[in-house]
């Protein structure tokens, strides 16, 4: 019990030393900073730089000695205008987990006190000016109580980031790590305040891979929340076309029903480039030989296609089935019906188109495999060539090794008999290799006869 008692004071008292630290160095910069403001001198603006840089290095090197638990209390301690300069000295690194531990007023006053590279490319919100879709910047909640947005877009998103946009939007935000459901129910679904539910299978084809990446979309008061993993070339299409085009969309539902038809359209490019890589490996397989190395190539790239063509099967049945539910669904306007069964009509068409692809992978697998099949029987039948020549060559090779032979050439020097022996085994080798040779050649005549015939 005592060392417990004596351990409180000591973490006390450190925390203590570290916020009297850290108080010391902020208010030897504002010292600094308002003796510079009132100099007047030649090059003032790189004089004051150099100065105002002076002490925020050396707190920002104390603030990286220190861990998250004992930062956050010494942010809570400090006055306002101290707490956010030392706050902007604090590693980006270290802010989320930072931001965890400090009390929710002053949770949500910093996270806007400073610029993230990575909170700009979680958080994305859009609105419409002018009829076009306007991408704005969100840095704090006050940035997002000012906006009207329809369309908010978080790829990739920290759970404090989720958090805190979910409460302002009164939503909760999934994670994109957790959108694994198999079952219909789990995935599109309505909630209980009338939000639509929707996780769903965006394409990404890369050149070293190709992969399913979950998506979850919320449509909560005409506002679409789409959470990802990470960013997806049918996202950007899409953030492209409607900045170019004015009156692309108007309601979050009409941007939801443009990524699915951006992803259809996405899935059917995918498959021209499928179609081109067949036509390269079409010709490779077509001719006349194929050896083992070209055939393992070709191999891997059929593996490719096939994986690739299975990926976007998956990818527009799933496309399907939300679609289906949006139409039983009381949310699609009948403009909006009909726009989703043409999306329907379109991957119709992609199903036969992979249909036969799968059929065309099948065949020039199978035609590959032949061809490796006929290299190796080419050289089993040499093989056996060899083992037919030499076959009756050790027999006779055994009988000179046994005593009859020595008893055979008795009176012989024995190098001249077993010289003559290795010229006859050479001779009759040779004449059974011509022997093959020649009926090998009957046998190709006499089927090229009857082919003629």
């Amino acid at each position: 019990m005592a060392d417990t008692l004596e351990v409180r004071p000591r973490a006390e008292t450190q925390l203590e030393q570290h916020l009297a630290e850290v108080q010391l160095l902020l208010s030897r910069h504002r010292r600094i900073e308002d003796l510079v403001h009132r100099q007047d001198m030649p090059r003032h603006e790189l004089v004051e730089e150099i100065v105002h840089r002076q002490h925020l290095v050396e707190l920002q090197k104390l603030l990286d000695r220190l861990d998250d638990q004992t930062i956050a209390r010494i942010l809570e301690t400090l006055a306002e205008e101290d707490r956010v300069t030392a706050w902007q000295q604090v590693a980006e690194a270290r802010c989320e987990a930072i931001l965890e531990q400090l009390a929710e007023d002053v949770s949500e006053a910093l996270v806007g006190a400073r610029s993230y590279a990575s909170v700009r490319n979680m958080l994305n919100a859009f609105e419409l000016k002018n009829g076009r879709l306007t991408q704005v910047q969100v840095d704090s909640r006050a940035d997002l109580a000012r906006l009207n947005p329809i369309w908010v877009d978080l790829v990739a998103p920290t759970p404090f980031l989720r958090a805190w946009v979910g409460k302002h939007y009164g939503i909760e935000l999934p994670d994109p790590a957790n959108l694994t459901d198999i079952e219909a129910s789990a995935r599109f679904y309505v909630g209980d305040d009338d939000e639509l539910h929707l996780h769903s299978d965006f394409l990404l084809d890369k050149p070293d891979e190709a992969r399913n990446v979950a998506v979850a979309f919320i449509l909560h008061n005409n506002i679409l929340f789409s959470v990802r993993g990470e960013e997806l070339p049918v996202f950007r299409l899409q953030r492209l076309r409607a900045r170019a085009q004015p009156g692309y969309v108007t309601s979050g539902m009409e941007v939801l029903l443009d990524l699915y038809d951006a992803d259809v359209e996405y899935s059917a490019d995918t498959l021209e480039n499928i179609y081109a890589d067949l036509d390269r490996i079409d010709r490779k397989v077509l001719t006349p030989h194929v050896d083992d190395n070209v055939a393992a190539e070709i191999l891997a790239e059929i593996a490719k296609g096939e994986n690739v063509n299975g990926r976007i099967r998956r990818n527009v049945l799933d496309t399907r089935r939300a679609l289906s539910f949006l139409m039983r669904s009381r949310f699609l306007s009948q403009e909006q019906h009909d726009d989703a069964r043409q999306i329907l009509r379109d991957i119709e068409t992609l199903d036969g188109h992979t249909s036969f692809l799968f059929n065309k992978i099948n065949f020039l697998m199978d035609a590959t495999v032949g061809f490796i099949n006929i290299n190796q029987n080419k050289r089993l039948s040499k093989l056996t060539a060899i083992s037919v020549v030499f076959v009756p060559m050790n027999i006779i090779a055994g009988i000179g090794g046994m005593s009859e032979f020595t008893m055979m050439t008795e009176g012989i020097p024995w190098p001249l008999a077993y010289g003559a022996f290795v010229a006859f085994l050479a001779v009759f080798g040779v004449a059974t290799y011509i022997a093959l040779r020649y009926f090998e050649r009957r046998k190709f005549r006499f089927s090229v006869r009857r082919k003629e015939a």
